[in-house]
């Protein structure tokens, strides 16, 4: 189909004809597009989407149409906050792996504080009650906000003992490098807290079977009864926060929790590394890789670009990178002498096992980030 150009007499119209002049050929164009003959992934994009495929989804088309098909209709979910389901079950797997390892750190640690189980509790609480979310709506608009607000303050606890931690150690802060890779992991808290920002953010989302369309004008949705018991001010923000998570329009506020969630795991990564001296050369990827993610993470925040292009690439690259390294996490404590005849101690004690799926799930966050629409 012929290419439409704008003709040398436009040029000499007034401003006002000019520009009605080149808004009526980008509609021919548009049209012309429209009727430009389709693969058959092209065909299922607009039956699903109705538009193309685009971003990455449109280099996989020719390579893999059948993944490129599910794909399409992922990315449609996500950009209208229907997969309540999926992200309850992505949440349980994300507080396991963060509970298991605080488990064995504070285990480490001999439990000399009460507080110290507190995380674990929260932790199993918030496993099971993800799991019921995605079978039960209740569980998901009720019982999953309630305890991961409570996970959100108890990583912000846990985040000030830890500082304190570190700084009775002696020379405390005074030497910060040694007595922040000894003391207690200063952002392992925070990790844990993020679990209650994948609750919350779930609870906030419709389910993958929920109707397409809107409510009509004036008619409110439902709420929890737990909401009303907020300050007038903090309930106002709080639903219009609800209402952008709901219609997947919260890229902004996504990009910038995987920027800080990478940031989290890229420094735990960094002095467990350095305590085993960098023995292998695989343990510098997410040393790598975490300035690389945190920027496209926070140019995302800014452009909506780097958002379509270099924010998935570097989450994949990030998820696929925490999946290898638990295998080799998993190995190493394999390897230890009497693993197998000693297994609690061989995890208390061997390579943290599931501290890599904590930065496979930053790269879940910045795939479903990518996703998503902008706010208004």
């Amino acid at each position: 189909m012929a290419v439409v150009s704008l003709p040398k007499s436009i040029e000499s119209l007034g401003d006002a004809a000019r520009d009605q002049a080149k808004q009526q050929v980008r509609q021919v164009e548009r049209v012309a597009r429209l009727l430009a003959p389709a693969s058959p992934v092209e065909r299922a994009a607009r039956k699903l989407t109705g538009r193309r495929a685009s971003g990455w989804l449109g280099w996989l088309s020719a390579l893999a149409p059948r993944l490129t098909h599910e794909g399409i209709a992922l990315e449609q979910h996500v950009r209208e906050g229907r997969f309540q389901r999926s992200l309850a079950l992505i949440t349980a797997m994300s507080s396991l792996a963060a509970t298991f390892e605080v488990g064995t750190e504070h285990y480490r640690g001999s439990y000399s504080q009460r507080v110290m189980y507190s995380p674990l509790a929260l932790g199993a609480a918030l496993t099971g009650v993800s799991v019921a979310a995605a079978f039960s709506r209740w569980a998901a608009r009720v019982a999953l906000p309630i305890v991961s607000l409570a996970m959100l303050v108890d990583g912000a606890v846990g985040f000030i003992f830890h500082v304190r931690g570190v700084a009775r150690k002696p020379g405390g802060w005074r030497i910060p490098i040694f007595n922040v890779i000894m003391g207690p992991p200063v952002f392992a808290p925070l990790l844990l807290g993020v679990t209650g920002f994948l609750g919350l953010m779930t609870s906030f989302l419709r389910r993958e079977d929920d109707p397409h369309g809107r409510l009509a004008l004036g008619v409110r949705r439902a709420r929890p009864a737990w909401a009303n018991l907020l300050p007038r001010a903090i309930s106002s923000e709080g639903i219009t926060l609800e209402q952008d998570v709901r219609e997947g329009r919260f890229q902004r506020g996504l990009a910038l929790a995987t920027a800080l969630t990478a940031l989290f795991n890229g420094v735990e990564s960094l002095y467990s590394h350095y305590k085993n001296n960098f023995r292998f050369k695989a343990q510098w990827t997410p040393i790598l890789l975490t300035p690389a993610l945190v920027t496209a993470s926070l140019g995302a925040f800014w452009s909506r670009r780097i958002a379509h292009t270099w924010l998935p690439i570097l989450s994949i690259l990030a998820a696929a990178d925490g999946l290898a390294g638990f295998f080799y996490h998993v190995r190493g404590g394999l390897r230890r002498p009497g693993a197998l005849h000693r297994p609690l101690y061989t995890l208390a004690y061997g390579p943290p096992v599931f501290a890599p799926l904590l930065f496979a799930a930053t790269g879940m966050l910045g795939v479903m980030a990518s996703l998503m629409r902008r706010g208004k």
